[in-house]
């Protein structure tokens, strides 16, 4: 039985301040295969970045080229959930030019998000927001699809939908085969009380890319002025940002051999990146700490053969 490759990345999240060349020189140090782009030096809108525009394109390929790597994914800040359609109007303008940039880049998928729905003592409100959020789904997949592009559009358990009955909803709106899901395999678990065998087993026909986290339960305490400056920061890019209490990987309580398996043996084929939140959580070890050892620690969950 031959060992499975595993493609293995990390979100910018874990590295706020890196500049684009540290990002990929230190990438191929530490073994990984890629990166999904979050934010470089402390900017979410990757599409003002010098790097991404146009005529550097070539240039900032290059370099990860050169080091066998893959830019595999962004993960924009794109959302809609907004109740004014002026409003999602604007995300979905948004949302196609992360999908130019991933194009240009090579990457496979863009990343938005669902992601807070009216409270459920509101059901019309509820229901149009689930059908307006799957109608920008649908558009931006369509945009990539007449494009001729492969750039998924996926939508991350985060928020609301890290609740996969919710999630499943959703797509049940959907039409667009080029929407997908984006596994936060963390938090579905941890803010939901999922078992991870519960949550692959309704979305596996739409997972086509997973993130990685680990945690532990502590108890509450007060933030300092930088941790709620970052919380507050967390909430104004992705408004259904939970807290949890982040460790470095493998030292935590998630199962992580658990949903390995489950998706090996489910035939998945897409990334494992680790979303270390740094940029969120200024109190956690930096990325010196927690990116080296996360190649090695989730290959040393394979089976053995």
């Amino acid at each position: 039985m031959r060992t499975p490759k595993l493609h293995i990345s990390f979100s910018t999240l874990a590295c706020p301040d890196w500049p684009w060349e540290e990002i990929a020189k230190r990438a191929a140090r530490y073994g990984f295969d890629g990166v999904e782009v979050r934010m470089i030096q402390g900017q979410t809108d990757l599409l003002a970045r010098p790097e991404f525009a146009e005529a550097a394109t070539a240039e900032t390929l290059s370099l990860f080229e050169s080091l066998g790597l893959s830019v595999c994914g962004l993960a924009s800040s794109v959302r809609f959930d907004y109740l004014e359609r002026s409003e999602r109007a604007e995300d979905l303008a948004v949302g196609k030019l992360y999908i130019d940039l991933a194009n240009r880049l090579g990457a496979n998928f863009i990343r938005v998000f669902g992601d807070v729905l009216p409270s459920e003592r509101e059901p019309a409100a509820r229901h149009e927001v689930l059908r307006n959020i799957a109608a920008g789904l649908d558009a931006l997949a369509d945009y990539s699809d007449r494009h001729s592009y492969e750039v998924d559009v996926l939508i991350e358990t985060h928020g609301d939908f890290a609740d996969s009955k919710l999630m499943l909803e959703l797509l049940m709106h959907v039409q667009h085969p080029r929407v997908g899901v984006l596994w936060d395999t963390h938090h579905p678990w941890r803010f939901f009380g999922e078992p991870v065998a519960e949550t692959y087993g309704r979305l596996k026909p739409w997972i086509r890319h997973t993130h990685w986290k680990d945690s532990v339960v502590e108890a509450p305490r007060e933030l300092t002025e930088e941790e709620a400056a970052a919380r507050a920061k967390a909430r104004s890019t992705n408004r259904g940002h939970r807290e949890a209490s982040y460790v470095l990987f493998g030292t935590g309580e998630f199962p992580a051999a658990e949903t390995l398996n489950l998706l090996l043996d489910g035939g998945y084929a897409g990334w494992f990146s680790l979303e270390w939140e740094k940029a969120w959580h200024p109190n956690l070890p930096g990325a010196l700490q927690a990116l080296p050892p996360f190649p090695g620690a989730l290959r040393g969950l394979l089976p053995s053969v």
